[in-house]
């Protein structure tokens, strides 16, 4: 039944009711702030990975109160 899923022509009614209703003028400033929505997380990423402990496995964070 739905064997093919999307066709182009489906991807073309969805792209003109996108546009018909946040209009012409919002759709650039929405991509935008996805944009730069997008190049905040990909920072954030990179700076978590960058703070992981470097010590060895299994000793306590530095923040960490439990080892007390």
């Amino acid at each position: 039944m739905l064997r093919n899923g999307l066709a182009p022509w489906h991807l073309l009614i969805v792209a003109i009711v996108i546009i018909v209703l946040f209009g012409s003028k919002k759709l650039p400033e929405a991509a935008r702030g996805l944009g730069r929505s997008m190049r905040i997380l990909k920072s954030e990423a990179r700076a978590m990975k960058g703070d992981e402990p470097a010590g060895p496995a299994g000793s306590a964070p530095a923040g960490d109160d439990s080892a007390r």
